[in-house]
């Protein structure tokens, strides 16, 4: 391990993390909100930390291992999480305690979604924009992360993309560096941002609403500068917006990149992950849609309506709302949360198992049963026309099992803080899925949970978040050994 570049690495993400805090001092001071002071104090906190841990080890040159990796993958998001929560505590509105605030740092940052906040519609506009701002800066983490580092260290059978898949993603990177890499993903993160917001205003969306949405939908995280989040706006031009850019956001980043170097737009039908995604959304949706019908919940239009955001929102794991689904009737509400644990596409915003995932466990369910029918042969499973080699598979197995166990062990912890089941098992799922909005209790929000539910539910979204095994295998005592 090599401690001191690990330092080196540390102390400058916390020098560049200090600069996002004046962003919303310039809100603050613009809005004349009064809570400018906060983010200048929590500027200057995170700066003078990062240059005291900086200036020790500035010198240190030295490749980074892929131990190395983890650890400083698992930093970015701890330490960014909790320094992103001062303005949170220091700001007289909201005043959050610590465990709220930095729960709702993490749920930000890790594009969760989950709030222990309520009145957002009279919070200052410097609060509500640093909520969206801690979204839109996540998402992009999410991306360099899952596109140009997970590959590389092998993660849960995300090494499919770096030599397996067809296409676009291959070798250890879309380019030939890393930094060119996250700079070529910067440009379509920022375009497709600056898209959605142009979208919502025109739409009929305030400046303010249009680009703090925006950050959100684009990074599928769900907060809202209001309590009644997109159903504030009744408007479905702004719903169809939205479903629009949260698919687009919940497909692989890299065939975005594709695209853009390409100017083809072939390759998404051509994808068998796309394919399967598109086609899970538009099936539940439907049989959303016929639910509401015949149960007499809205009229037919109506009914498409919500079924088509509701749906979307919650199976990208973004977490936005206009209507409330964990009171709709039948098996529904339990049905769309149980889709919010496939979630979006590989190497995307979204959270959730990921679809790739789902799609290799189905196929090879199916070829399990052939394999009773057929015991002597030989059945590749293929994803599109390649054979997907058997350590990929187990690889995917593996990571499917861990995080089924994560999910148990979560649920039995909160159980024991005195949750309901209900609200103890949907808690799990909306944070170890990055969902944002759970059932029982938690169907509007986390604030009335205990402090000792919440430090789990921060632990489980960077866990949902980091693809769970790069912070799992900080815990094994092999990782430490020299």
């Amino acid at each position: 391990m090599h401690f001191q570049v690990i330092l080196r690495i540390l102390g400058i993400l916390l020098m560049i993390f200090s600069i996002t805090q004046l962003p919303p001092l310039a809100v603050s001071l613009f809005y004349q909100d009064m809570t400018h002071w906060a983010f200048a104090t929590a500027f200057a906190i995170t700066l003078v930390t990062g240059f005291i841990i900086w200036v020790p080890v500035y010198a240190v040159r030295q490749e980074l291992s892929i131990r190395d990796g983890f650890l400083v993958t698992v930093l970015f998001w701890t330490v960014l999480g909790v320094f992103g929560s001062l303005p949170l505590m220091l700001a007289e509105e909201p005043g959050l305690s610590a465990v709220d605030a930095v729960f709702e740092s993490i749920s930000g940052l890790t594009t969760t979604g989950a709030t222990v906040m309520t009145g957002l519609d009279s919070l200052p506009h410097s609060i509500l924009y640093y909520r969206q701002q801690l979204q839109w800066l996540g998402g992009m983490g999410i991306i360099v992360l899952a596109v140009a580092i997970l590959p590389m260290l092998g993660i849960g059978g995300m090494q499919l993309y770096r030599a397996e898949t067809p296409g676009p993603v291959k070798d250890n990177k879309l380019t030939p560096r890393i930094t060119e890499t996250a700079k070529a993903l910067w440009y379509i993160y920022l375009s497709l941002t600056v898209a959605c917001a142009l979208a919502y205003w025109l739409a009929g969306m305030t400046p303010f609403d249009a680009i703090g949405h925006s950050f959100s939908t684009v990074a599928i995280g769900g907060f809202s500068t209001h309590d009644a989040s997109i159903g504030y706006f009744d408007s479905a031009a702004i719903e169809a917006i939205g479903i629009f850019f949260m698919v687009v956001a919940g497909i692989n980043f890299g065939l975005h990149f594709f695209a853009w170097r390409n100017h083809t737009l072939l390759h998404y039908l051509q994808d068998p992950e796309v394919k399967f995604y598109l086609s899970l959304l538009g099936l539940i949706t439907l049989l959303s849609m016929f639910v509401l019908v015949m149960t007499d919940t809205y009229p037919a239009v109506e009914s498409l309506r919500r079924a088509a955001f509701m749906v979307v929102s919650v199976a990208t794991t973004t977490g936005f709302a206009t209507a409330d689904f964990a009171h709709w009737p039948a098996m529904l509400p339990f049905m769309l949360f149980v889709l919010a644990f496939v979630g979006g596409c590989a190497s995307s915003t979204a959270g959730g198992m990921k679809a790739i995932r789902v799609l290799l466990i189905l196929k090879q369910g199916y070829r399990e049963i052939l394999r009773l029918i057929h015991p002597n042969a030989v059945i590749p499973v293929k994803l599109g026309l390649r054979p997907i080699p058997d350590r990929i598979l187990q690889a995917v197995w593996g990571f499917f099992s861990v995080y089924l166990i994560v999910f148990v062990v979560m649920l039995i912890a909160l159980l024991a803080t005195g949750l309901d089941q209900v609200t103890a098992w949907s808690a799990v799922g909306a944070t170890l899925n990055n969902l944002g909005p759970g059932l029982g209790e938690v169907a509007a929000h986390f604030g009335g949970l205990n402090p000792t539910a919440k430090w789990i539910l921060c632990f489980a979204m960077l866990l949902g978040r980091l693809e769970v095994f790069t912070m799992l295998v900080l815990f094994t005592p092999a990782f430490w050994r020299r």
